[in-house]
């Protein structure tokens, strides 16, 4: 007896996909001191007067490489619990289905 499988379609994202996002390509408001600090540094850094997100995740990965890493260990270890947990979930419903 055989069970038709959801299909799935896995999409991939690449560097030109990720650098055209709304948020990335984002100019950066001045709305704390934080933020502040960041945008002044990065626009004498890349000389310009404009600071997106982009450019600041750049500074950081270039200035301050411990804290990205951290946050992209963290986003990775996240991105893979979510996937075992939908794993897990689709083979609970497969499971249900075929007792059915």
């Amino acid at each position: 007896m055989s069970q038709k499988q959801p299909e799935t379609q896995a999409t991939m994202l690449n560097e030109a996909d990720l650098n055209s996002s709304p948020i990335v390509s984002m100019i950066v408001e001045k709305d704390s001191e934080l933020k502040d600090y960041l945008v002044e540094y990065t626009g004498k850094k890349f000389d310009e007067e404009n600071v997106t997100v982009n450019m600041i995740v750049e500074t950081l990965a270039t200035e301050f490489p411990e804290f990205m890493i951290v946050v992209a260990e963290e986003n990775f270890l996240l991105g893979y619990k979510q996937g075992l947990n939908d794993a897990e979930r689709l083979h609970s419903e497969q499971s249900v289905e075929i007792n059915e």
